[in-house]
């Protein structure tokens, strides 16, 4: 009878643990979920090497990647000392030894373990486009130098390159128009979506050598080497694109300078109708012809000294841009820009940045003004004596301050007769940010160039619910309590018997 007794209780207890485990094994089985990990943020650096000076820009995003492009944004941005690095041609390796306090800031900034994996671009615009057209080995020598430096740091190096000016302006394009969530949006519920019915910008940038313009035109691109091919989160768009070296800010101001030299006859005061009265400036013509922008005369000695002198004269000084600005020779009329350049009509809303928004915003015309307001504030400004002027702004620099004037003037000339806007002038925005992002290529070089850098792969975990997990851990210890229980009530009948 014990013995009967004794087999019952173990055929219990082995029943007990067996549906206790089929159970918690049913219970695991039957919710098991995989979840994927949040992705890791990851950092990419562009060096926006212009004519004037250099920036760093320092971009995030997280790893995956919407249709084969980063969503990208700007995490902090670095001003670095001193001029453009073409300025650098007597002493290369300075240009580099200038790029190491933004590159201290961008590394303090990353954290320690994503460094080597962060790439780090330096791009040169039109300063460097036209050094190399002076001496490309002198150019060479500065991409070489400032390579040295960017590459002592703990980042994925991927180049100091030099970009073409249609590069530069479609690179502009798709910064506005993802700034604007005209590219991809982002929904309440947390996706990234194509906008149905995006708002596509055209952009306008003006440096200080070189120029550019971008838009999607109604009509498909005439010129094949205006066109610009791009794709960006699955679609593709056509974009015409043209930039014009020579005609940034600083070189178009130059090139009037030269006009007025060649029309002053032996004289070397030179009557300068778009400086304010009371301001003059002495040149040497080394320095006046120093560009390959501007042709040097026959014969000039260099060391010679002319004076120009400011004599306030708005109209004069507007009507002398349609000397800079060619508006003739087109082989493509009516379809012109400036130049001889083939420029379909513009269409849609742009945005004017770089020297057009700093331009008008010491003018107070920013973001939009009527054309009429827009005109007679230049005139005012033109016509105030330099006195005036100096008095009103202390704590702008002369060597800006004295430009206003002119760089007004061009950029209307450029606006309004070279881009065709008089019958759009309400579609242009001056701007310097959107969404707390500097507007410049820099940001559409990093997205277009996110389309190289691999996506991080998807970490994935498996488990079930916390809620099951219990159920499984109580089945499962009660499966051994039970167990436990019916061996020692066996121990204690084997002792008493």
């Amino acid at each position: 009878m014990a013995i009967q007794m004794k087999a019952l209780l173990l055929g219990a207890a082995m029943a007990a643990i067996a549906c206790t485990t089929i159970i918690a094994l049913v219970l695991s089985l039957a919710n098991h979920q995989t979840l994927d990990q949040p992705y890791s943020t990851q950092y990419g650096i562009v060096f926006d090497a212009g004519s004037t000076h250099t920036a760093l820009f320092l971009y995030q995003w997280l790893g995956n990647k919407e249709n084969n492009t980063g969503i990208v944004s700007q995490k902090q941005s670095c001003d670095v000392d001193g001029d453009g690095i073409s300025s650098y041609v007597q002493n290369p390796p300075a240009a580099g030894e200038s790029l190491k306090k933004c590159l201290d800031v961008a590394k303090a900034a990353v954290p320690e373990g994503q460094r080597k994996t962060t790439p780090v671009y330096l791009g040169a615009t039109a300063g460097m486009r036209l050094l190399s057209l002076q001496n490309k080995s002198l150019a060479d020598n500065i991409l070489v130098e400032v390579t040295k430096t960017i590459q002592s740091y703990p980042f994925d190096f991927r180049g100091a390159r030099i970009l073409s000016g249609m590069e530069e302006g479609a690179y502009g394009w798709i910064t506005i128009n993802y700034l604007l969530e005209s590219l991809i949006k982002h929904t309440f519920e947390g996706q990234w979506i194509h906008p149905k019915a995006g708002k596509i910008l055209g952009a306008l940038d003006l440096g200080g050598s070189s120029t550019q313009i971008s838009f999607t035109p109604k009509d498909p691109v005439k010129n094949p080497a205006s066109a610009s091919n791009l794709q960006l989160y699955g679609y593709k768009y056509e974009l015409y694109t043209q930039s014009y070296l020579c005609y940034g800010k600083d070189q178009a101001l130059k090139k009037l300078q030269v006009y007025l030299h060649k029309t002053a006859g032996s004289s070397s005061v030179i009557s300068h109708p778009c400086y304010h009265v009371g301001y003059s400036i002495n040149v040497t013509l080394g320095d006046l012809y120093n560009s390959p922008c501007v042709v040097k005369p026959n014969n000039f000695n260099p060391t010679a000294i002319v004076l120009f002198s400011g004599t306030g004269n708005s109209s004069l000084c507007l009507s002398l841009m349609e000397n800079i600005v060619n508006l003739t020779d087109c082989a493509f009329s009516p379809e012109c820009g400036f130049n001889g350049a083939y420029q379909p009509p513009v269409n849609g809303e742009f945005f004017a940045f770089s020297a057009y928004f700093y331009t008008f915003d010491f003018l107070g015309l920013v973001p939009k003004a009527p054309l009429t307001r827009v005109l007679s504030t230049i005139d005012t400004h033109c016509n105030k004596t330099w006195t005036t002027l100096t008095a009103e702004n202390p704590a702008i620099k002369a060597k800006y301050l004295k430009e206003y004037c002119a760089s007004a003037h061009y950029i209307m000339t450029v606006l309004l007769k070279g881009y065709k806007f008089s019958n759009a002038w309400d579609q242009i925005s001056f701007e310097k940010q959107v969404a707390d992002t500097d507007v410049g290529w820099t940001l559409g070089y990093m997205l277009n160039l996110t389309n190289m850098i691999p996506s991080e792969r998807t970490r994935a975990v498996t488990g079930v619910p916390h809620s099951q997990w219990a159920a499984q851990v109580f089945f499962i210890v009660s499966a051994l309590f039970l167990s436990l229980l019916i061996i020692v009530i066996l121990s204690v009948r084997d002792l008493s018997h």
